[in-house]
């Protein structure tokens, strides 16, 4: 985990850009729109909307959640928790977004686009993303 604001902000922008990426390249494949000028058109929008939400809403609402709930001492608790939660109240927020973007806003699009966004962000973030930034901020720390 960053241990200072530097590392914060270096961890928060590659896991931010990294599930961005990852979740709009899968987004662009179910609806057969993938394409490297579509991934990139959509990208800055969509990291800025994340990153605000990352930063100011759900980041502070999974940590304060988080450590309610778990001991500090308990770190695998306290990552599992914290990134399960930031999955969840991204995938919410974001999943609206990009529905947003496209349109076409209904209670049943958006739950059906819920879901299939929750199916994929989970083990994207808790199996790729948030193992290989740790890593990397690991290798920053040495």
């Amino acid at each position: 985990m960053p241990t200072n604001k530097k590392e914060e902000i270096v961890f928060t922008l590659l896991m931010c850009s990294l599930m961005v990426v990852g979740m709009s390249t899968y987004n662009l494949v179910l609806h057969d729109h993938l394409t490297l000028s579509e991934l990139v058109r959509g990208f800055f929008p969509g990291f800025v909307t994340a990153l605000i939400l990352d930063v100011f809403v759900i980041g502070a609402l999974a940590k304060k959640i988080t450590f309610t709930w778990i001991k500090p001492q308990q770190p695998l608790s306290t990552v599992l928790t914290i990134s399960s939660l930031m999955v969840v109240g991204m995938v919410t927020c974001m999943s609206l977004f990009g529905i947003l973007m496209e349109g076409s806003v209904s209670l049943p699009l958006y739950l059906h686009t819920w879901g299939l966004n929750l199916i994929v962000a989970l083990p994207l973030q808790l199996l790729l993303v948030g193992p290989f930034s740790r890593k990397v901020l690991k290798t920053l720390q040495a």
